[in-house]
């Protein structure tokens, strides 16, 4: 029991299946479990003389610590008698004490629990309408209470030492002690946009350089294999105090790898990890190119790229031509071809006979070239026609296994199972969905999603070619996609990820959606996931897994409340209509992960996901987004909109300034970095593996894997390696030493009653003690003066209004157990 006296309890899973139109059961359900239907049985003529429930004060998000109470509060007009009841990510919220006096709706939950976080929405009905409100909610934990509390507290300035003037009869007593003064702490250890991977041709030299503040001596060093650099003809570092740099005189392919600089000041210590290729040109196509759809005067071929890039993405392919029947060099029939396809349409004579290579490229240079086709003649071949897209009935006569040959399953689902098919005749393969079909509700789903099949025949949308319903057993038989999910290919080392190619996929997503929309049917469950390539090759897409779409009636406004918590759009989890719209912010968010890896929306845990959701609470990565044109940034931010008459149609997406900028060719096609993305489907799979809790933790080391000196995560000590303790451990011993003054007191001559600052500059490790004095004698502060102690390890001592009587000589001394240092300077006052 908790201090209430409420049960400990488990927050409610979100993502269970409602009916549209039903609200989930309030508090007022009846005794058996049956929701008390009555507000829905009042009569078209009485609901005309009732005015519908109306929020003329919404409910305000709100963030509380663990142990705290959780007040949401609101205001509601309508007639009475007005139902009210409570949801808690989705279900029906069975703690907390709700209130209503016919005016004012709230809801309290004492000492909040972490679970308790999330987005609580309020349903309010009367026998004219119901509306909703939500409110997002974050629970701070303990934990991270207490150590924001410790970060806070080591972030504040030493105070002054017990030892400075004091007023008395003469302007300066000496006190009979000086208690120890803390050396001032330098600016916070981090590194200065260091470098996430470096990129040199082969045979040239590579410097790694990484600059970083602290607050000094600073001592560094280089591990890679985990082992510590040790300075030699060909490799070594060059450090100082505010950088260090690791040359490579030669760099060569084996250098390629993952490099870590640890280094250490006399607070904190740091550590950056950086990538160096080193690239040279790629090798020769694996294969010699295939040849198909042959006519008199062209031909389409395709081969494999590379075993190895040489380091670097390929950019492109070389394609060249002999003739067999005359004795000529190869030539050139193109240099610019982007992909591993290329239709040859000029050049080539009717009946005469060819072959053909090509070479890879990448930013170095040009591959030799690859294996040579086989001799082709110039005749056309019989093509194979495309078959037309035909409407699909139930077959009740027939079971799938008279058609099809089962073979090995796909995956699986809450819907049911996917095998793949071969078909007995023809041999072609495709993929069967075998639903649920024993309850009369799974039967109904499954139909409905064939009628809507039937609907959805765009070269954008997966196909349905069959469906069989022989009781229990339903089978929907579709396309087979062998190209796999979209954002897997794309994090492949061999495919290239650049900024234009993103915006191709965007396209290609939108057209498929926007033909959906035109049919006024929205899909409801877009992810990554049920984004998959044609081929393996190929860079065409299609839309997949139509389980939760709806087709929109003019009458209507279905609420759900399904979908996947990082892709669902706000209204969804508000328990408010969906439209057309709610596709376009999964696509935005589909767009976000697309070109920065990171979804905008993740957070530890699917309330926490939820309530970052329901407020709209999104912002642009730093770090993730700097290689990103201006116009994408516009794009994902005009999707992700909470207000769904604000976001983007499919057609205002498709005709948007960025896709415009792609259309021309003016977007540079710099590449982009996989790693963010990789975590990202990592994390994914880790979910689906049922290890949601495991995959957060080895997602926060990843994170933290680029240091505390990392612009991600600047002044937080992240963990370290075996061999980079073993390095701190060394460090911390170069880095002792006495105090030294970098700059002493300087003699100081002021007017009387102006004041006077006598400043000098201290380092040294472990941190010294400071005193300063007066004429040998120790001093304490006072109104008229002061001690200032600033970060950068700067020292002063300042008189305001002096007099002649201040006139002496003053001396700033610092001790550690190295040794101790002074500097002294001589004050004089004018009369």
């Amino acid at each position: 029991m908790n201090g209430d006296g409420r049960k400990q309890r488990h927050v409610s899973t979100f993502w269970m299946h409602i009916k549209p139109h039903r609200v989930p059961p309030a508090r007022g359900s009846a005794s058996n479990g049956t929701p008390d239907r009555s507000a829905e049985c009042f009569n078209l003529s009485s609901s005309n003389r009732l005015d519908p429930p109306v929020f003329t004060k919404p409910l305000q998000d709100c963030r509380v610590d663990e142990g705290s109470d959780i007040t949401l509060r609101g205001a509601v007009t309508g007639s009475q008698p007005i139902k009210v009841s409570w949801l808690h990510n989705g279900g029906a919220a069975h703690f907390g004490n709700p209130t209503f006096n016919g005016q004012e709706v709230g809801f309290v939950v004492r000492e909040a629990l972490p679970e308790d976080a999330g987005a609580y929405t309020c349903l309010v009905e009367n026998g004219a309408g119901k509306t909703s409100c939500c409110a997002a909610v974050f629970v701070r934990d303990f934990e991270t209470i207490y150590r924001m509390r410790n970060r806070a507290a080591s972030n504040i300035l030493p105070s002054a030492p017990k030892s400075v003037l004091e007023k008395g009869k003469s302007p300066l007593v000496a006190s009979p002690a000086c208690g120890p003064a803390s050396t001032p702490r330098g600016p916070a250890l981090r590194f200065q946009t260091p470098p996430r991977h470096v990129k040199v041709e082969s045979g040239q030299t590579a410097r790694l350089e990484c600059r970083f503040t602290g607050c000094p001596p600073a001592a560094s060093c280089w591990i890679t294999n985990k082992e510590q650099v040790v300075d030699g003809p060909a490799l070594w570092v060059e450090n100082t105090d505010l950088s260090s740099t690791l040359v490579i005189a030669e760099a060569k392919p084996q250098h390629t790898g993952r490099y870590t600089v640890v280094v250490r000041d006399r607070k904190n210590s740091a550590q950056h990890t950086l990538t160096l290729s080193v690239i040279e040109k790629p090798q020769p196509p694996v294969s010699c190119p295939g040849i198909s759809l042959i006519s008199t005067t062209s031909l389409v071929l395709s081969w494999s790229g590379p075993c190895y890039d040489g380091g670097s993405a390929v950019l492109g392919y070389v394609v060249e031509v002999k003739n067999r029947g005359r004795a000529e060099p190869w030539r050139k029939l193109s240099d610019d071809c982007k992909s591993t396809s290329y239709r040859v349409s000029s050049g080539l004579q009717p009946k005469q006979e060819y072959r053909f290579r090509v070479r890879a490229y990448n930013e170095v240079g040009a591959s030799e070239p690859g294996p040579a086709s086989r001799v082709v003649r110039m005749e056309r071949e019989e093509e194979e026609a495309s078959q037309a897209h035909t409407c699909i009935s139930l077959d009740s006569t027939h079971k799938v296994a008279d058609h099809y040959d089962l073979q090995e399953k796909l995956g699986m689902g809450k819907f049911g199972s996917v095998f793949k098919l071969t078909h007995k005749e023809t041999g072609r393969v495709c993929a069967g969905k075998f639903y649920k079909g024993r309850r009369a509700k799974e039967r109904e789903a499954a139909r409905q999603e064939i009628e809507l099949m039937n609907c959805l025949h765009h070269p954008r949308l997966v196909r349905c070619l069959a469906a069989y319903d022989h009781k229990p057993e339903m089978v929907m038989v579709m396309e087979f996609i062998a190209g796999g999910e979209l954002f897997e290919r794309i994090v492949d080392d061999s495919f290239e990820h650049t900024e234009p190619a993103s915006v191709g996929y965007m396209q290609k997503i939108l057209e498929g959606i926007a033909y959906m929309h035109r049919q006024k049917i929205v899909h409801l469950d877009l992810k990554p996931e049920n984004i998959v390539c044609v081929d393996a090759t190929g860079t065409a897409v299609k839309i997949i897994d139509f389980g939760l779409a709806m087709k929109l009636h003019a009458n209507a406004s279905p609420k759900v409340m399904q979908g996947t918590p990082e892709f669902v759009a706000p209204e969804v989890i508000n328990y408010e209509p969906v439209c057309l719209a709610t596709d376009m912010w999964s696509i935005g968010v589909i767009c976000y992960i697309l070109l920065s890896g990171e979804s905008p929306f993740q957070g530890d845990s699917d309330a926490e996901t939820l309530a970052l959701v329901t407020a709209a609470d999104w912002e642009f990565e730093e770090g993730g987004f700097d290689q990103i044109t201006d116009e994408a940034k516009h794009f994902i931010g005009s999707l992700l909109n909470k207000d769904t008459r604000r976001r983007l149609s499919c057609e205002e997406a498709l005709a948007h300034p960025w896709m415009a900028a792609f259309d021309s060719g003016k977007l540079e096609t710099k590449n982009l970095c996989k790693e963010k993305m990789k975590r990202f489907l990592a994390r994914q799979k880790w979910k689906k593996a049922g290890k949601a809790l495991l995959a957060l933790k080895r997602m926060a080391l990843l994170s933290k894997g680029d240091s505390p000196a990392s612009p991600s995560s600047p002044g937080v000590d992240s963990p370290l390696s075996p061999e980079a303790e073993h390095a701190l451990r060394s460090l911390e011993l170069k880095m002792q030493g006495p105090p030294h003054f970098t700059q002493s007191l300087q003699d100081l001559t002021v007017p009387r009653g102006r004041s006077a600052h006598l400043s000098c500059h201290l380092t040294g490790y472990p941190d010294p003690e400071v005193v300063w004095l007066c004429d040998q004698e120790p001093v304490t502060e006072s109104p008229r003066v002061q001690i200032e102690y600033e970060e950068d390890g700067r020292c002063t001592l300042v008189i305001s209004k002096v007099c002649p009587d201040d006139t002496n000589v003053y001396t700033c001394r610092a001790a550690n157990d190295h040794g101790e240092t002074l500097c002294s300077a001589r004050l004089t006052v004018q009369e």
